[in-house]
C-alpha cells in the first residue's frame, strides 16, 4: 500500500512559514526568473454556480498546481467565497509528494508578495494602513504589510460592519494596532491595500496622500476593478507581476489604458523595482507608487516549496521518513 500522502493544513502551514520567509521565498523565486518561466497562465472553466481555476507551476525540484474553486454565492450559506487545494509533485518523476490547504496557501502569499512590492515602493517611515476589505486576504495584508514597514495604526474599512468588527477584534487579539476606518481615511493613510470583490473603484483617487502606496489584489478579472483612473494619473511608477499577465487579467490596469489614464509602457515588473532582476532597481519616481497584483502560479509554488524544505527538514531531524 502506498505511503499516505502528506497534508500541511492551515496552521501546519502558518507555523511553517512566517510572513518574513514566505517574502523570502517569493524574492529568490523572483531572482531566478520565475515570473517569466514558473508556467503557463490560470486556465478554468465557468461551472453552474462560480468557476474552477486552475493555477501550474513548475521549479527546478517540484511541480506544482492549484485548484480552486469561486463560488459567489456560498458566503450567503456560510461557505468561503474561494476555496481551494495545491499538490506538490517531484519534478523528476512527477511523484506526489505533498497535498497543502490552497485556500491558506492563498493567504499567505498574496499578502506576502504584496509586503514585497511595498518594500520597495513605499516610504521606509510609512506608519499607517488603511485596508478595504475585511476578509482573509485583509487579515493577511495587515500582517504582512507590518513586517517591512513600521506599522503604528491598520484601518480596517468594510462594507459589512459585522465582519469588520470582528476582523478588527482578531487583529487586535494578535497585537495589530487596528480600528475601523473609513474611505475617507485615504487621505492621511500611507499605505492603501485594496483586498475587496468590488468590481468598480472603491475610493477617490483625489484623496491619496502625493507619496501613498496603493496596492490592489481583489481581482484577476478584466472587467473588475478597485482602482479609478485618477489613481494612475497620479501614479509615478504602476508596477505589475509580469507585464503580459496583466494585460490579460488585470482589469485595474487593462480599463485604465483604455481610458488613455495609463500607457502600457509604464508598467514595471515587480523584478525590475526590487533588484530581483539582476540590473539593479529602477530609480524612484514622484507620486503614488501603485502595484496591481492578479496572483500567479510560481508564487504558490515558492511559498509551498517553502514549507516542504521546512517540513522534510523537522522529519529529518527526528530521524523519520522525510517523504
Amino acid at each position: 500500500m502506498a505511503a499516505e500522502l502528506p497534508y500541511l493544513d492551515a496552521d501546519a502551514l502558518m507555523s511553517l512559514v512566517s510572513w518574513t520567509e514566505a517574502i523570502t521565498a517569493l524574492e529568490a523565486a523572483l531572482a531566478r526568473g520565475a515570473h517569466l518561466t514558473g508556467g503557463p497562465a490560470r486556465f478554468g472553466t465557468a461551472e453552474a454556480h462560480g468557476q474552477l481555476l486552475m493555477m501550474p507551476a513548475r521549479s527546478a525540484d517540484l511541480v506544482g498546481v492549484k485548484l480552486t474553486s469561486v463560488a459567489p454565492g456560498n458566503p450567503a450559506l456560510g461557505l468561503p467565497r474561494i476555496q481551494a487545494v495545491y499538490l506538490l509533485f517531484d519534478a523528476a518523476t512527477l511523484t506526489p509528494r505533498t497535498l497543502v490547504d490552497g485556500t491558506a496557501l492563498t493567504t499567505l502569499r498574496t499578502p506576502a508578495q504584496s509586503a514585497l512590492a511595498v518594500r520597495a515602493l513605499a516610504r521606509k517611515d510609512a506608519s499607517t494602513l488603511l485596508v478595504f476589505g475585511s476578509g482573509p486576504q485583509a487579515w493577511g495584508h495587515a500582517h504582512a504589510i507590518g513586517a517591512v514597514r513600521p506599522i503604528q495604526t491598520v484601518r480596517i474599512a468594510g462594507r459589512d460592519q459585522a465582519r469588520q468588527a470582528a476582523l478588527i477584534d482578531r487583529l487586535r487579539a494578535e497585537g495589530v494596532p487596528a480600528m475601523a476606518g473609513a474611505g475617507a481615511d485615504v487621505a492621511t493613510a500611507d499605505i492603501v491595500v485594496c483586498a475587496t470583490t468590488a468590481r468598480s473603484p472603491v475610493f477617490d483617487g483625489r484623496l491619496l496622500r502625493k507619496q501613498a502606496c496603493v496596492v490592489a489584489v481583489g481581482s484577476h478579472e478584466p472587467a473588475a476593478r478597485e482602482l479609478d483612473d485618477v489613481v494612475f494619473q497620479r501614479a509615478g511608477r504602476v508596477v505589475v507581476e509580469e507585464r503580459s499577465t496583466a494585460l490579460r487579467e488585470a482589469g485595474d490596469v487593462i480599463q485604465a489604458i483604455a481610458s488613455g489614464a495609463l500607457n502600457a509602457d509604464q508598467l514595471l515588473d515587480l523584478a525590475e523595482v526590487t533588484g530581483a532582476a539582476g540590473n539593479g532597481t529602477v530609480a524612484a519616481a514622484g507620486g503614488i507608487s501603485v502595484f496591481k497584483g492578479v496572483g500567479m502560479g510560481w508564487q504558490d509554488l515558492a511559498v509551498a516549496e517553502a514549507a516542504d524544505v521546512k517540513r522534510r527538514r523537522g522529519l529529518s531531524d527526528r530521524g523519520l521518513n522525510c517523504r
